[in-house]
C-alpha cells in the first residue's frame, strides 16, 4: 500500500479542521518562499498518534490498537541544486525554540547523529539516515548520497505530550527524504519500518507502534497493529452505540521527554522486559535459543512466548495459533511468571548473572550498552506481568470492537471496553510504573463525572491521557477538569491553553505528501 499523495487539505483533514489548518499551512508556504527565496515543491506529513490500549507492548512485540490524530508534522521541501556536495538547510517556524541549522551530507559513511545531545534536528537527521539506506538497497549502489533540500518544518503534536510527536517527525522525515530522491511511490510497510528502526538513532528503544500508528492510519478506524509474522496493521471500525463513543484526550502538562528520562524511564524499561525474556527462558530450561527478532535488543518476551509453547507444548509454529488459544497462552504465562519470578524486590545484576551464567560485564555488554540505563534492580516480576496481562487486554479490547453486543447493550459494550482500559492504567501504575500522580488524578476525576475508561497513553510519566466517554458526559469531564486539575494546578491559565489541554479525538489519516500548486491548498 502506498503513502497518498493529496492536492487539496480535503483529503487530509476531517472538514472541522480545515479553516484552521488552511491558515496554518498557507503560513508555512509562505514563510518557506520567504526564507528561501523559491516556492516548496512539496509538503510531507504524518501525524500523532494516542493508543486506544496495548500500553509499552510493542516493543515486546506483541499487538496494540493506536488511532492517529488530527495534530501532525509538516515538512514544506525544496530539492536543492546537485552542483557540489549534497547540502541540507533546515529550519522551524518557531526558529526562537528551534534554530535553523545547515549541514553537508557525507559523500561516505553515515550522517553523524550525537544522541547524546538534545538537538532537534537529530530527528530528521535519523529519517534522512534510514531512508538513505532503503534508497541504498533500493537502487543497489551504496554509495548513493541523498539529493540537497532546503526545508521549513511545523509541528502541532506537542513534544513529550505524549501523543507521539518523535515518531511524526521521523516518519516525515523519511518520507521527505524519499519524494525528494524522485521515489513517486512510497510503501507504507517499508517507509514505517526504517521509521522505526531510525528513531533508536536518537537514543530511544522504541518499538513500532507510534510510527505505524502515523504512517498507517485511515481516517475514521482505530489500527490494530502486529509485529509477528510481520508487521501488519488492520483498520478497525468502531461499532455505534448510543451514547456515542466518544475519546477525549487530556494533557497533563506534565513534561515526558523519553530522550531525557530515557536511562530511568522508556530504556530501562525495554531492558527488563528483554531481561525477563532471557531470564525465563533460562528458568524453564529451553532448549531452543530464543530467535532473534525486530525487537530494540533483538529478543523478547514474545520471543519467549512462542518459544516456550513451540518446545513445551510441541506447537510447530505459535505464530499461526488460533486468538482463542493464544488469550489462554497469556493467561498461563502470567501464572508462571507470578510463580516463578518472586522476587518482587527485583532483581540485581548478580541475580541474573547468577542464572545466567554470565559475568556482569558480558550482561551489561548484551544488553545495556545500546542505550545507557540506570538501576540497581530490575523489576522482571512486575514488567513480565504486564507484558502479558496488557497484551490480554489488547485482544479483549479487539473483539468487543469487532463482534459488539446486540442492540440495546451499548452501556454494556462501553462499560466492557471502559473497565479494560481502568484495568491497563492500574498496570501501568502498579507493575509498571509509568504514571505519575498527575495523569491518575486525571483519571480519577473524569471516572467521577462520567467516563466509562481511563488511562494514560504514550509513554507515561507525564503526557497525556484518554478517556472513553459518552458523548452526553463530555462537558461534565471537561468542566471538572477545569476545575478541579487545570485551575488548581495553574490558576492563571488561559482560556487557549484550556483549549489545547482536552481534545474530543476523532480517528485521523496517516502519512501523506502534498503537491504544492501555486498558493491553492483547499
Amino acid at each position: 500500500m502506498e503513502v497518498p499523495t493529496a492536492t487539496s487539505l480535503h483529503d487530509i483533514y476531517p472538514d472541522d479542521a480545515i479553516p484552521v489548518e488552511k491558515t496554518r499551512w498557507e503560513k508555512l508556504l509562505a514563510l518557506f518562499k520567504e526564507k528561501y527565496g523559491h516556492q516548496a515543491d512539496f509538503v510531507s506529513r504524518s501525524p500523532g498518534r494516542v493508543n486506544l490500549i496495548g500500553e509499552h507492548i510493542d516493543y515486546s512485540l506483541y499487538e496494540v490498537l493506536p488511532m492517529a490524530v488530527t495534530a501532525d508534522f509538516l515538512m514544506a521541501v525544496a530539492v536543492r541544486p546537485t552542483t557540489g556536495a549534497s547540502t541540507i538547510r533546515i529550519a522551524n517556524v518557531l526558529s526562537e525554540k528551534f534554530p535553523s541549522r545547515e549541514f553537508e551530507i557525507p559523500a561516505e559513511g553515515e550522517v553523524p547523529i550525537d544522541a547524546s545531545a538534545h538537538e532537534w534536528t537529530n530527528y530528521f537527521k535519523s529519517g534522512l539516515r534510514g531512508a538513505t539506506k532503503l534508497l541504498q538497497q533500493k537502487k543497489k549502489d551504496a554509495r548513493f548520497t541523498s539529493v540537497g533540500m532546503d526545508i521549513l518544518s511545523d509541528g502541532t503534536v506537542p513534544s513529550g505530550g505524549g501523543l507521539s510527536s518523535s515518531a511524526a517527525f521521523v516518519c516525515t522525515s523519511a518520507l521527505a527524504v524519499m519524494k525528494a530522491n524522485g521515489e513517486e511511490k512510497v510503501d507504507k510497510t517499508e517507509l514505517c519500518e526504517l521509521a522505526i528502526v531510525s528513531e533508536r538513532a536518537v537514543g530511544v528503544n522504541s518499538g513500532g507502534m507510534d510510527q505505524s500508528a502515523s504512517v498507517f492510519s485511515l481516517r475514521g478506524s482505530a489500527l490494530y497493529v502486529s509485529f509477528k509474522p510481520s508487521l501488519t496493521a488492520t483498520p478497525i471500525s468502531f461499532p455505534s452505540t448510543s451514547p456515542e463513543l466518544t475519546f477525549v484526550i487530556a494533557q497533563s502538562f506534565v513534561a515526558a521527554d523519553k530522550h531525557v528520562t530515557a536511562p530511568v524511564c522508556y530504556n530501562l524499561r525495554v531492558v527488563e522486559c528483554t531481561l525477563a525474556a532471557v531470564y525465563l527462558a533460562k528458568v524453564f530450561n529451553l532448549k531452543t535459543p530464543l530467535p532473534t527478532d525486530s525487537s530494540p535488543l533483538g529478543t523478547s518476551l514474545r520471543g519467549f512466548h512462542d518459544t516456550y509453547f513451540e518446545e513445551k507444548e510441541g506447537i510447530s509454529d505459535n505464530s499461526k495459533t488460533s486468538v482463542t488459544d493464544f488469550q489462554l497462552q497469556l493467561e498461563k504465562l502470567a501464572q508462571l511468571t507470578q510463580d516463578y519470578l518472586v522476587q518482587e524486590e527485583g532483581y540485581t545484576r548478580a541475580d541474573i548473572c547468577g542464572l545466567l551464567g554470565i559475568s556482569e560485564d558480558e550482561l551489561n555488554e548484551k544488553y545495556m550498552s545500546k542505550f545507557t540505563v540506570r538501576a540497581e534492580r530490575f523489576m522482571l516480576r512486575q514488567r513480565a506481568l504486564h507484558v502479558f496481562t496488557e497484551a490480554e487486554r489488547v485482544i479483549k479490547f479487539r473483539q468487543l470492537l469487532s463482534s459488539p453486543p446486540t442492540d440495546g447493550a451499548s452501556d454494556a459494550l462501553l462499560t466492557s471496553l471502559g473497565d479494560l482500559m481502568n484495568a491497563t492504567q492500574d498496570s501501568c501504575r502498579d507493575l509498571y510504573d509509568c504514571s505519575c500522580p498527575e495523569l491518575d488524578e486525571l483519571c480519577t476525576l473524569a471516572r467521577g463525572a462520567g467516563a466509562y475508561g481511563s488511562r494514560l497513553t504514550g509513554a507515561g510519566w507525564g503526557g497525556c491521557s484518554v478517556h472513553l466517554v459518552p458523548k452526553d458526559k463530555v462537558d461534565a469531564v471537561r468542566s471538572v477538569w477545569e476545575k478541579e486539575y487545570y485551575r488548581k494546578k495553574w490558576p492563571e491559565i488561559s482560556d487557549e491553553k484550556l483549549t489545547e489541554a482536552v481534545v474530543v479525538s476523532k480517528p485521523g489519516s496517516g502519512s501523506a505528501v502534498f503537491k504544492v500548486l501555486g498558493n491553492t491548498v483547499v
